[in-house]
């Protein structure tokens, strides 16, 4: 009896010992089958976990994205929505739009006074910045088309373990709930679950509640999620925090499956998101740009290559300010704004040697908000050389900060990437104009840019990022790495970033992006230069040689790559 007591003791001094340790990620990995790389170690696994029941690449993102939900509470998500590009092994490829949506009373001057200005913070901040969650319905509906594994539940029930038993928060995700403590006590003052005195890196983080609804979902698909009481506790919380959420808001939402974007880089096709993202047409119209000038003999991080690409940003995202919207609601000229002519006309004032200033290209002037990172991503490659590439988002850290009470998960505040008014930024420092006005039941503009690259037929790179306004930039950058500048996955990924969004008008770059005469040569131009911290966080999968090399992005210690 002594000694049963002794093994069951240590039994759960081991148990106990690893539910309080965060392994280390690993984000760089070479494998042979089958790949998922995302920004949690918890996460990752469980796609290779599902993989490896015979679940393909759409089952084992599913899965990661609800595991998501649970230990990177900051962006993975059921209460916002996604993007994702699914590429099936006979190499068809579509578009999931998951996309919020704008609550049927929502309108146009929703975030204006009475004297027509936009009133700070209400499109960021508490039930009104909330629009109507897609995350549920767009996994259901990418699992329901081309899943695999049969029992949906398979696919949730390990969220739901992870939720009731808990597991060891990352040091990052420590400090989000600590920099975050008094917005969670402001919207939520009656659930602890996120709060307490101080996080720390090791703590556990069980979140029953959350635990409940998953449960609910994996029993009912998302019928548990739209109708009954977890759509009734969504518009109760919403309506308590000042939003306009109803019921039958919830029940009218769909997700979409769309034509990708579709465009030729030298040898290899570029696949992307269409509108309501502008990542793809942005992305395709940057790579076309380039495309027209040798950058692989100009060399990585020249003047000339960077002075190019930055010219190049300026016109595209002016582009996107004005012309780029939901096109359910909006004739977005996609085919015009991709066309060689069009864009052989918009370079036409380009000056090697010299800075186009940006109110030449397009009128205004603003300060930047602070830029934000808390989208995500997923990879996923499997043993059939199916992949899916997903970003999904609650947009700002924690979205909205408010807490759906008794079901424990956050509402996103994607109602900011509206335009409150032609010409105001939101908070990544984005201007729009009417292509993107609030409308009900319209889906607000994205710069998330999942992205499939093939060459001669066959699987060649799965890529995306979160980082608001520069994903369209770093997924750029990251494919010239590897195409251009001869890179292996990782390398590309980690090598320095730098952006252009047309208005503020200067190149943001992170620290030894450049050297000494570069950077001189730049500002001779007449460009104008601020040093961030970092920008993109991309996940990535390249396929080489019959083998798979994934990685994470070291601009992120979660990030994780797990393989077989």
């Amino acid at each position: 009896m002594q000694k049963l007591f002794l093994i069951v003791s240590l039994s759960f001094l081991i148990f106990s010992c690893k539910q309080n340790t965060v392994q280390k990620p690993q984000q760089h990995l070479v494998s042979d089958t089958a790949m998922v790389v995302s920004a949690n170690r918890l996460a990752s696994k469980t796609g290779i976990d599902i993989l490896k029941q015979g679940g393909n690449a759409v089952d084992a993102m599913v899965a990661t994205n609800f595991v998501l939900s649970v230990v990177y509470p900051r962006a993975g998500n059921i209460g916002g929505g996604g993007l994702m590009i699914i590429r099936t092994p006979d190499g068809k490829a579509t578009a999931l739009d998951y996309r919020e949506t704008a609550p049927l009373k929502a309108h146009k001057d929703l975030y204006l006074d009475e004297s027509g200005q936009v009133i700070e913070g209400l499109s960021r901040n508490g039930g009104l910045a909330v629009g109507v969650p897609g995350t549920v319905a767009g996994l259901y509906a990418a699992w329901q088309k081309y899943g695999h594994i049969k029992d949906w539940s398979k696919l949730v029930m390990p969220a739901v373990e992870l939720a009731e038993k808990g597991f060891a928060i990352s040091e990052s995700e420590a400090h989000r709930l600590n920099k975050y403590k008094d917005d969670f006590l402001k919207w939520n003052p009656d659930n602890k679950t996120f709060i307490k005195d101080h996080w720390l890196k090791g703590d556990i983080l069980k979140q029953p509640a959350l635990a409940k609804t998953l449960r609910m979902i994996a029993g009912k698909g998302p019928e548990a999620f739209y109708e009954g009481p977890v759509a009734q506790a969504i518009v109760d919380k919403v309506t308590k925090s000042g939003g306009i959420i109803t019921l039958e808001d919830l029940k009218k939402y769909k997700a979409k499956f769309r034509n990708p974007i579709v465009v030729p880089y030298k040898d290899y096709t570029v696949i992307s998101m269409p509108p309501p993202s502008s990542g793809g047409v942005a992305l395709g119209q940057l790579l076309k740009i380039v495309s027209h000038y040798p950058v692989k003999k100009w060399g990585f991080h020249t003047y000339k290559t960077t002075h190019l690409m930055v010219e190049a940003e300026k016109r595209v995202y002016a582009d996107r300010a004005e012309y780029l919207g939901d096109s359910d609601f909006y004739p977005v000229p996609v085919d015009t704004l991709l066309d060689d002519a069009y864009l052989e006309h918009r370079m036409a004032d380009f000056d090697p040697l010299k800075a186009t200033p940006s109110d030449r290209i397009f009128a205004g002037e603003f300060e930047l908000h602070k830029e934000s990172f808390e989208t995500t991503h997923i990879s996923v490659v499997d043993k059939n050389r199916m992949a899916v590439s997903c970003t999904t988002t609650l947009n700002s850290n924690y979205g909205s900060k408010v807490i759906v009470d008794g079901y424990g998960f956050f509402l996103n505040n994607e109602m900011d990437d509206f335009s409150a008014k032609p010409g105001v930024p939101n908070q990544f420092g984005l201007i729009g104009a009417e292509a993107n006005a609030i409308a009900p039941q319209k889906r607000m503009l994205s710069s998330m840019t999942p992205t499939i690259v093939t060459k001669d037929g066959q699987l060649f790179m799965v890529l995306g990022t979160p980082g608001g306004s520069t994903i369209i930039t770093s997924v750029f950058q990251t494919i010239l790495n590897v195409i251009d500048f001869d890179m292996n996955m990782y390398d590309a990924v980690q090598a320095k970033r730098f952006h252009h969004q047309f208005l503020p008008d200067y190149i943001m770059y992170e620290k030894k992006t450049f050297d000494k005469a570069v950077m001189d040569s730049l500002k001779q131009a007449g460009h104008k230069l601020k040093q961030v911290k970092y920008m993109g966080i991309v996940k990535a999968i390249l396929v080489k040689d019959g083998k798979l090399e994934g990685a994470g992005d070291s601009r992120n210690k979660d990030d994780d790559v797990e393989g077989y």
